[in-house]
Order: structure tokens, then C-alpha cells, then sequence
């Protein structure tokens, strides 16, 4: 009954297997689905796969108990919440391709009940410690080896995540005519391969600008090259950020991700509305940019009881 598949790996039953395939195949193709969230999808399945072992048949025979046991066990473990979510949203997922393309009568998932996610506050930078991070690239010594633009492209990066709140995956991708002719908005690739616009303030512009007139990459290519003119990765980028926060007072870790938070939180925090923020971040769905306005309400209970003169402790009169 057991399938090996040697492209995969995989030790799964034949039906089971090609259902998998096809699905990862349909959220490749028609829904456009990164390399991270495939990979994330497979993690999960097999996760899944290997917990049932001989048991597993079919994902039709898989039943809601089923389920409910292996969420147990996740419990059990001591998983995160949003650990457990993920999983499940990956099954979920499935089901509804196995129900819409190859014509399942239920989902037994349709009847488990997760253990709700504790939303965290997004860990952003406040602006002192921002304007202390853009400023770091032209002021902290260059190795002699190192190419000449090497800190103006620093700079460019680190204005562009901040000035548009890009995703980590978005600014690699970038090429060199991403910013053109000089205008005030970027085209970026995101999540689904959908295009959006996102504007450019000045303070980037004029960073990007400086970096490509030292540069000059091909018009073709990758705006932001590496050392050996290559197109910049996520692990080089993130790198670059942690060599300059050894050369800062920033208390804790900051990744890309976080300058995104950053570039969130603040506009809220000048009254920027949700909607506006949600289509510059680019998120499909309004609940997902609305974990920023827990941010900015926590700031405003604060400044609320620091400034007015009624707001604080009773018992203290």
C-alpha cells in the first residue's frame, strides 16, 4: 500500500501522494505561491504523514477524531498556538483545493477547534533609534576591500524599508529599473506575484539615486548587488543589518521584518488610517494590518496617563 516516491522522498500512500503534488502544484502555478510557503506546506503534511504512519490510507479516511488526536498531541508538546494554527491552516488549505478540485463530499477539519493564536505586539523601533539606524552606513568605516558604493547601497536599503515597508523578499527582487526615471514610487512584486506601487519618500529617492549613480548595475538586472555584483539574498541582507546594530545603541535584535513594523507603526502613530496602510504593506486582508492598532492604542493609553492631570492613580491623593 506504501508508495515511495523517489523525487520526493515521500513513503506515502499512491493517492494521498499525487493529491499532495497536484496541490502544491495549483498553489505554484495559479496561486502564485512563494518557495517559503510551499516548503512550509510540504513541512507540514509530512509532519502530519509520519504521525499516522501505517494508519494513513487516504486523506478521505482521515476523519475530525483523527485530527483532534494529533491536535492534542501538538498540545501535549507544549506547541505555540500560532505553531498549531500554521499546521492547520496548511491541512486546511488542502482540504478545500481536494473538495473545489477533485470533488471530496467533506471536510473533516470543518469540525476541529484550535486553540485560539495570543496575538503578540509587533516589535518595531522607535523613531530616534530608526533615524540612528539610517544614519549608521555613511558613518561607520568601510573595509578597504570593499567596493566604494558598498555603504551607499547600505544606506539605499535600509531608507527603502523604512520609507516603503516592503517585505525582505520584495527588496531583493527589486531590479535596477524598479525605481524609474527618478520617480516617486516603486514597483514592487509581492505575495501571489501581484504588483503594487508603493511610494517612495524623498529621503530614499535620493538614496537609491546616490547608490546607482556609484554602482551603476545593469538596467536589467538586480538593483542592489553583492560584493561580487550578484543579486543580493535575504541572508546577505540580514547580515548587513546586524552589522550595523553592533554599531548601535538598539537594545534588542532587529530584522528586516521589524523595519516593516516600524514603517507601519508610524504612520498609524501620525494618523495615517488602516486602510491606507493596509494596501501600502500590501496585505490582502484588513485583520491582518490591524495588529498595528493594538501598537498604537497600548502608545496612546500611555501618553494618555502621563499627560493628563486626572488619569492617574486615585489612591494616590
Amino acid at each position: 500500500m506504501e508508495h515511495e516516491s523517489a523525487e520526493q522522498g515521500w513513503s506515502w500512500p499512491k493517492e494521498a501522494l499525487q493529491e499532495v503534488l497536484r496541490f502544491l502544484e495549483y498553489m505554484r502555478v495559479e496561486k502564485g505561491a512563494s518557495p517559503h510557503t510551499l516548503a512550509a506546506y510540504e513541512r507540514n503534511f509530512r509532519l502530519f504523514a509520519e504521525w499516522m504512519g501505517e494508519r494513513f490510507e487516504t486523506w478521505q479516511s482521515c476523519t475530525a477524531e483523527v485530527f483532534r488526536a494529533w491536535l492534542y498531541e501538538a498540545m501535549q508538546q507544549q506547541l505555540k498556538p500560532a505553531s498549531i494554527r500554521q499546521r492547520f491552516a496548511s491541512l486546511r488549505s488542502l482540504y478545500a483545493y481536494l473538495m473545489r478540485r477533485e470533488g471530496m463530499s467533506s471536510n473533516p477539519l470543518a469540525d476541529v477547534t484550535l486553540p485560539r493564536a495570543r496575538a503578540g505586539l509587533p516589535v518595531h523601533l522607535s523613531l530616534r533609534q530608526m533615524e540612528e539606524l539610517l544614519s549608521l552606513p555613511l558613518r561607520t568605516p568601510v573595509d578597504k576591500k570593499s567596493p566604494e558604493w558598498l555603504p551607499y547601497r547600505d544606506a539605499a536599503i535600509l531608507e527603502l524599508f523604512y520609507s516603503c515597508g516592503i517585505r525582505l523578499s520584495e527588496l531583493v527582487s527589486l531590479n535596477a529599473d524598479a525605481l524609474m526615471h527618478g520617480e516617486d514610487c516603486v514597483r514592487v512584486v509581492g505575495k501571489g506575484r501581484k504588483v503594487r506601487l508603493v511610494p517612495v519618500g524623498e529621503y530614499a529617492r535620493e538614496a537609491v539615486l546616490r547608490y546607482l549613480e556609484r554602482a551603476v548595475p545593469d538596467p536589467d538586472g538586480p538593483l542592489f548587488l553583492s560584493r561580487l555584483g550578484r543579486r543580493m539574498t535575504g541572508r546577505s541582507v540580514q547580515l548587513m543589518l546586524d552589522k550595523y546594530l553592533r554599531c548601535s545603541d538598539i537594545p534588542f535584535h532587529i530584522s528586516p521584518h521589524k523595519l516593516r513594523h516600524t514603517f507601519a507603526t508610524h504612520l498609524l502613530d501620525a494618523g495615517a488610517d488602516l486602510r491606507s496602510v493596509q494596501e501600502l504593506l500590501g496585505h490582502s486582508s484588513l485583520s491582518t494590518t490591524q495588529i498595528y492598532t493594538h501598537v498604537t492604542k497600548t502608545r496612546m493609553q500611555q501618553v494618555y496617563r502621563q499627560s493628563h492631570p486626572r488619569a492617574g492613580d486615585l489612591d494616590e491623593e
